[in-house]
Order: structure tokens, then sequence, then C-alpha cells
């Protein structure tokens, strides 16, 4: 059981039955609830509550994973871990009695939820719009002051910086710009969980910035910069869990979120191009996120964008992929240049090694002597 799908994910084993609290499943948590493979899950809340589209849920549902949904929060109460359950069309059981009920989801029934979500998404919109103003009001400092960076070690003058999300798409697009991480060398910059990101693909970063609610020990430990982002008026969450840990890290304190901290903090220390990857830019996966406005993250966008580029965007650019058939053509046509050499340039050798592979040839296939 896990109130926070991201963290019940690391310890979630196959065969297990999920027990989450985890309204509009979104896509990210979706795919680690896959991954991990489990027999069942089971949530407290409703997948798709109808106040925006998240495809969460039909990932779920299209991995052939049974998904039950909306058993209220009392089912917290009544189940601990460990415990063996029994998941039945739309009822939880433990022995011989139901502990809760809710709505047995399909990929047909999801679809239908997805699809009237999709109809009411403009009051969703509008709301969101108002936010965003209202924010913008208060936040368009971000565009005209330089903010107080903090000492690192790090050097940013003039190089590309990476800044690694753990947001949509972000390991294929890892493994895209995989030559340009090689040739290039930027500095990785990893937001939160996209430490994790960047060590799955064999890289390491150089520096950590966010509130470290979501990171492995192996992260932690790994020898990157810490950055504490600390939010307008000093609030610092993650100073307390990097203090409990012993580790060492500075804080910077701006407003709006982390991934645009990174973007900010690149752009003021010199950094030449930053490259994005798996960060927040639209209006349902800020709302996958709980945020109820993107101020921050369009007036960081105005101001970096002359840098700014996206890394689907690069790994379009960079590379220029290689077809096999090409590489056959090639081998072949440097194969038949050879024999035209050899055959101009010494005949007579070149008769003589046909002769000798005829002759053996017939040795092989007839036995006798041509």
């Amino acid at each position: 059981m896990g109130r926070r799908t991201k963290d019940l994910v690391k310890s979630l084993r196959p065969g297990d039955v999920a027990v989450i609290d985890h309204e509009d499943l979104d896509r990210i948590a979706a795919e680690g609830l896959v991954e991990a493979r489990p027999a069942a899950i089971v949530n407290a809340k409703e997948s798709i509550s109808g106040r925006y589209p998240t495809v969460g849920p039909l990932l779920v549902a299209a991995a052939g994973i049974p998904l039950l949904d909306g058993v209220g929060d009392d089912v917290f109460d009544f189940l601990s871990d460990g415990q063996w359950v029994r998941v039945e069309g739309s009822e939880l059981w433990v022995g011989e009695g139901v502990v809760a009920k809710g709505e047995s989801q399909t990929l047909q029934t999801l679809e239908v939820s997805y699809e009237a979500a999709k109809a009411r998404t403009g009051i969703e919109l509008e709301r969101f719009a108002e936010n965003t103003l209202d924010f913008m009001r208060r936040e368009r400092h971000l565009l005209i002051d330089s903010p107080d960076l903090p000492d690192l070690r790090t050097q940013f003058k003039g190089r590309h910086v990476l800044v690694v999300v753990r947001g949509h798409d972000y390991r294929a697009d890892l493994e895209a710009l995989r030559g340009y991480i090689g040739e290039i060398k930027p500095v990785l910059i990893a937001v939160d969980g996209g430490a994790d990101a960047i060590l799955e693909v064999g890289y390491k970063p150089d520096l950590i910035i966010g509130d470290f609610d979501s990171l492995s020990d192996k992260a932690l430990s790994c020898g990157a910069e810490l950055v504490v982002h600390a939010y307008p008026g000093g609030s610092a969450p993650g100073a307390e869990v990097l203090t409990q840990k012993g580790k060492q890290f500075v804080v910077f304190e701006a407003a709006g979120t982390s991934e645009d901290v990174a973007m900010i903090m690149a752009f003021e220390l010199g950094a030449e191009l930053i490259v994005a990857v798996g960060t927040h830019a639209s209006m349902v996966e800020f709302l996958e996120k709980g945020r109820a406005g993107m101020a921050s993250t369009f007036l960081t966008r105005l101001k970096v964008g002359p840098i700014l580029v996206d890394a689907k965007g690069v790994s379009r650019l960079y590379g220029t992929p290689i077809r096999k058939r090409d590489i056959v053509f090639f081998l072949s046509a440097a194969v038949v240049t050879f024999v035209l050499i050899v055959s101009f340039a010494f005949p007579s050798v070149f008769l003589e090694s046909i002769w000798l592979i005829i002759r053996d040839l017939w040795r092989s296939v007839f036995g006798g002597v041509l």
C-alpha cells in the first residue's frame, strides 16, 4: 500500500496487489506501475475523475492489469502490507469477507471516461488560464530580476547544459541523445528523480536540484552537487531530507518549479545552450503534477527561450542515422573496388587465385582432379 505512487513502485514486486490513493492517475505513475507488474491495482480514488483527460489508466488497462477504482479511503484502515487479498470483479476480499467495493475498469470503460473528460477540458482550461495570469502578475520579476545564485563548483560558462526531468518519454530522449552527450559533454542537471534517469543510461549528473523527495540513495551518493530548491519565504523541504542523511548542499531560493529554477540557474551562469529532457510544457502535464497554473514555466521559457531547445529536436537534428543497407552497399562497393584493382594491377596473380578457388571447390564437391 502507498499513498504516494512514485514511492510505492520502488518496493512493489511482481504479483503484488498495489493499493494506491491517486486521483487522475498520471502517465509517469502508470508507467512505473506497469513496469512493476502487479497482479492488480486497487485505487482509493477515481483513476479518471473527469476534470481532464489522463492516459495513465489506459496504459494500465492496455497492459492487462486489473484496475479496481474508487474503493474509498477507508481501504487504508482495513488493510496492512503483506496481507493476502483477492480482487473479484468490483469487490476486494480479505479471507471470506468483502472489505471494499468499487468500479472494475476495463479499457472500454476507461476510453468512455477519457472521451468524456476531453469534452469537459474547456472548463478546466479556463480555470488554468485564470490561475496562470494571476500568478504571472505576482511572479513577473522572474523575467526582470537576476536571482542570488549559489556558489557552485560546476562551471556553466560557454557550455551546453542538459536539464533532465523524469517526465514524458525521458528514457527515449536520453537514449537518442547518447551521441550528443558523449561528444559535447554537456553539464548534466537532474531535477529530483531525473538523477536516477541519468544513472539508468550510464551517466552521472553534475548537479541535482529539487525537493529531494523522490531520489534513490544511489543518486544521492553519486557525487553530484546538491542544490535544494527553496520557495519564496524560505520554505525548503529538501533541506531537512539532506540534513538527516548527512549530505552537503546549498540552497537556491526562487519562485516556480524546480525544473524552471534549473533552467534559470543555467541561463544566469552563462550556459551557451540548454537542452530539456522530460520537462513539462502542456496543461495536461501540469494538471497531472497537481499544479493550478504554469506562470513560472511560461515566464522561464520567455527568459531562456533564445538558448532553449527540446531534447526531441536535438535528437532529430544532431545525428543522422546510418541505415544497415547503406553499410552493406558501402562494404560491397569496397570489395568490388579491391577485386578490380587486383585484377588490373596483378592479372596473373588474380587469374591464378581464381583458378585455385575453382579447383578447391571442384575437389570438395566431386572429389576428383580437375
